[in-house]
């Protein structure tokens, strides 16, 4: 009786890493060793840094929109705070956009905020 190998076994997988590290630098993209390796750090960084591009996004937004509020001549927190007491739910995204696209209507959105900032401050005292 002849022994078994697994060479269409390993072919396969060697191939599937190899393909996965097409366009890697070097060996990196030749010899499976280092092919894995690479491929392991990709996949693993990949993960990631999905899950780190919306903590990104949104802090870049909060950026854009505290800038644009202080020209206004508020705050990034007063701009949300007064927001929420006037129950206006618009996300960051949406606010950073009007910001940079629109600015008269994020104007418009910084008054309401700051009335109901006003109205809210009077009956707190």
């Amino acid at each position: 009786m002849s022994r078994a190998t697994s060479g269409p076994v390993t072919r396969h997988r060697r191939k599937k890493v190899l393909k996965l590290a097409k366009g890697y630098w070097g060996s990196h993209s030749r010899q499976f060793k280092k092919a894995k390796e690479a491929v392991t750090h990709a996949l693993r960084y990949a993960y990631r840094d999905r899950r780190q591009r919306k903590r990104d996004f949104r802090a870049l937004w909060n950026i854009r929109i505290n800038a644009a509020a202080r020209e206004q001549g508020i705050t990034y927190s007063r701009l949300i705070n007064g927001l929420k007491i006037a129950n206006m739910e618009i996300n960051r995204k949406m606010l950073a956009e009007m910001a940079i696209s629109d600015p008269e209507s994020f104007q418009a959105l910084v008054g309401v905020a700051k009335e109901h900032l006003e109205a809210s401050g009077s009956q707190n005292s």
